[in-house]
């Protein structure tokens, strides 16, 4: 069998122009045109070609450069520097321009907003080319590591032993210094000693410094790399990071605002993220879908009064628990009388009020104890106490309300959690390169934004996107 072989020492006619080596469909001509088609006044991005001093890069091609690195995986400022040197997509996307991985980590850090900017208008194209509905919104939320490490997380404790043991260290030197000058004679030089001491003392200011942070932010801990990120764990252990939010549209999978918050759980989130939504949207969702990490029922309840049908299981839903005979939920409540009875008859009265409720108990504590059900329905010698939370109507009407449309629920794995994956296993991101909430979040808009490029390109292909695009 024969074989081909390569040979570098082929002389051959190239191209005249360097727009022929890419391909009309080249997945590279969509981004260029995408980045066209932004208004850049609004992102905040500048184009000022009569500006004095020496010429800057395009902030269009640098925008190009960041989009479509990103999304491929491409996000070290080093390994964009290298593939604007090499790769022929990126050489044809920056026309040619080849700037250093200083440039690239500059602009990015410069224009975080600009980059949270960037999904918004990509939204607004969506909008206009009917690929977004905004009719039904998919929630979800997952941790995200920060540029930073958990050992430089300093708590109260951590700082008063260290300082423990500098003032320890420091008092050895000194007492170690104090018998050098008494014996001079053969002595070692005190050149090294001077310096540990210098260090000590200049570790002991910045130890002091971060415990008066931690006493007047009232916080029980900081991270010196980025005191903006939160501790979490996960499968792998203890790390520092952040909580990452999107919220998705139904139609087409697309993502509709993102955001980055500084909490463990999505517990306060519901409303914050469907309200960003909205922003962008410029109009109000009719239903809005999230897991049980979002049941918390002050913040629901702000979305249902907006006449916004609120889809989200409650704890005890999600995990699929039956109901035992003896339930809260077989106890009927009273709303006149405000007491519950239970599946026996017996009433069940208010005697004291706790901070998430209202604490019932059996009226006649005798009726329990003799009742044919004790010992399964209540060991307690007191009597049964069930307690009624602040707004337990609202949450039994939600539940109520997410047991009705379960259909819907069905479909947020397969909306929501895609883009996730795509983000973490696809492009493999498992920590921000930027920090601090301003840059997470731009980082966060810059990655949500590939997501619907991508998605836009497998849904009118290459070539109708540019032209649709006006490329």
């Amino acid at each position: 069998m024969a074989y081909r072989y390569g040979d570098r020492q082929q002389m051959g006619l190239f191209p005249a122009s360097i727009d022929d080596y890419v391909p009309q469909e080249a997945p590279v001509r969509a981004y260029d045109a995408f980045v066209e088609a932004l208004d850049f006044e609004d992102l905040g991005l500048t184009e000022d070609e009569e500006r004095v001093g020496n010429p800057e890069y395009d902030p269009r091609a640098m925008l190009k450069l960041l989009l479509y690195g990103y999304s491929y995986g491409v996000r070290s400022s080093r390994k964009l520097e290298r593939e604007a040197h090499y790769n022929l997509s990126f050489i044809w996307l920056m026309g040619g321009l080849r700037p250093d991985h200083k440039t690239i980590a500059e602009f990015r850090r410069e224009n975080k907003g600009a980059l949270k900017k960037v999904l918004k208008q990509c939204v607004r194209m969506c909008i206009r080319l009917d690929l977004i509905e905004g009719n039904t919104l998919f929630l979800d939320g997952t941790k995200i590591r920060a540029n930073a490490s958990i050992k430089n997380t300093w708590t109260e404790e951590k700082c008063e032993r260290v300082l423990e043991h500098i003032d320890e260290r420091i008092g050895a030197i000194l007492a170690e210094s104090e018998r050098i000058d008494a014996a001079e004679e053969g002595s070692p030089s005190m050149v090294s000693m001077a310096k540990e001491l210098g260090d000590k003392e200049v570790l002991r200011a910045k130890v002091k410094e971060i415990l008066g942070t931690l006493k007047e932010t009232e916080s029980e801990s900081v991270n010196t790399t980025d005191p903006e990120c939160t501790r979490f764990r996960s499968a792998q252990g203890s790390h520092m990071g952040y909580n990452a939010q999107l919220v998705v549209d139904e139609k087409n999978g697309l993502i509709v605002s993102s955001d980055v918050v500084a909490e463990n759980n999505d517990l306060g989130q519901f409303a914050v993220q469907v309200a960003k939504a909205h922003g962008v949207l410029e109009k109000k969702c009719r239903v809005a879908c999230a897991d049980a990490g979002y049941a918390a029922t002050d913040k629901l309840e702000k979305v249902d009064e907006d006449n916004i049908q609120v889809v989200v299981p409650s704890q005890r839903q999600a995990g699929g628990q039956e109901k035992n005979p003896f339930d809260k939920s077989h106890f009927r409540y009273d709303p006149e009388r405000d007491i519950y009875i239970c599946p026996e008859g017996k009433e069940l009265v208010p005697r004291c009020r706790r901070e998430h409720g209202v604490a019932y108990r059996i009226r006649e504590r005798r009726s329990c104890l003799r009742c044919r059900h004790y010992g399964v329905c209540t060991k307690s010698k007191t009597g049964r106490e069930v307690e009624r939370m602040h707004k337990e109507e609202v949450k039994e009407r939600l539940e109520a309300q997410y047991k009705a449309s379960e259909a819907i629920y069905k479909k947020r794995k397969e909306k929501v959690e895609l883009p996730f994956g795509h983000i973490k296993r696809n492009l493999g991101v498992q920590a921000f390169l930027l920090r601090g909430l301003e840059g997470v979040r731009g980082e966060m808009g810059l990655l949500a934004s590939c997501f619907d490029i991508r998605r836009m390109m497998s849904l009118l292909g290459v070539r109708r996107m540019v032209e649709l695009l006006g490329g």
